[in-house]
């Protein structure tokens, strides 16, 4: 479906694959190969935990005389990052394929300021708009300083419709605008762009639920999904961010950044063990085509691959 890492993603395939690829080609592995693969996970940002859980298996299948060969190990290897990743051995998730746009109308935007969320949202509306979608865009994050005014050259840029308020203006009257403007006008898509700031969870709850609500009154509850934006080049560093966001706003999916900036192609697998969420979408140059919907499958092949 596509095969962007080794073209796009140098620096994963540099700092991940290509060791891999070393290891997993051996005619014969031992022990210290098991704790090389190990340091490789651990580096490229899986995570203690789904590492811990990963070498728990591997070495049992060890022990018990299943893995002799490099290629043994790749077997087993990508069977089990493809069961973390849809969830049927360690997330016990639901990954819905054709994902989201093909059934919520309405896309909120979550996360934390500098992550990538007003790209984000630039470049999902690029892709709809080519898809030809109808798409209408609303800049709810009034309070941070000149946000609006980044959100409306997107808009410019794409060819798209926005709905805008003034700079600290209560968001959820700017939403509510943009809802009306939605429902009245034949848009097919709404993507809102909420607040970014980690003031208090409590507050920032309040705000999105106030959003929700709005939306809900005027285009029904069941036509909202929820993404957040996680910075890739973060590492570990996000996921506390990204625990507090998605408690704070039930989250449906998350789109990962800047996935060209990093040599940690892990943090895929450390994000959908530690915050049960699926990824919908990766993010990587400046090219506003540069949007990929995510391929579990996919993605663990060409990690594997030499």
């Amino acid at each position: 479906m596509f095969n962007f890492i080794k073209k796009k993603l140098q620096k994963i395939y540099q700092a991940v694959t290509s060791k891999l690829g070393e290891l997993l080609g051996k005619e014969q592995i031992d022990q210290n190969d098991l704790k090389q693969l190990e340091v490789i996970l651990l580096e490229a940002d899986v995570g203690v935990r789904t590492t811990r859980a990963l070498m728990q298996e591997l070495n049992s299948r060890f022990s018990f005389g299943q893995l002799v060969k490099g290629r043994d190990l790749k077997k087993a290897l990508e069977f089990l990052l493809n069961d973390l990743l849809v969830g049927k051995r360690f997330g016990e998730l639901k990954l819905e394929q054709d994902y989201p746009e093909q059934n919520y109308p309405v896309i909120l935007f979550v996360g934390v300021n500098g992550s990538g969320k007003t790209t984000a949202i630039g470049k999902l509306a690029s892709r709809l708009k080519a898809d030809g979608k109808k798409v209408l865009l609303a800049a709810a994050d009034t309070f941070r300083a000149a946000a609006t005014e980044q959100l409306a050259e997107w808009a410019k840029m794409v060819g798209v419709d926005i709905v805008t308020g003034r700079e600290g203006q209560d968001p959820a009257s700017v939403v509510f605008q943009a809802a009306e403007k939605f429902k009245n006008e034949g848009y097919d898509y709404l993507i809102v762009d909420t607040a970014g700031r980690l003031q208090t969870k409590v507050n920032l709850m309040n705000e999105l639920a106030k959003i929700k609500r709005v939306i809900a009154k005027i285009l029904g509850e069941d036509n909202i999904t929820i993404l957040l934006t996680v910075d890739s080049m973060l590492g570990q560093n996000s996921l506390e961010q990204a625990q507090i966001f998605n408690e704070s706003a039930n989250v449906d999916g998350i789109i990962l950044t800047k996935m060209d900036g990093t040599g940690k192609g892990g943090i895929v697998f450390a994000i959908v063990q530690e915050l049960k969420i699926p990824i919908a979408y990766i993010t990587f140059g400046e090219n506003i085509e540069a949007i990929k919907s995510f391929d579990a499958q996919e993605y663990v092949k060409e990690l594997l691959e030499k």
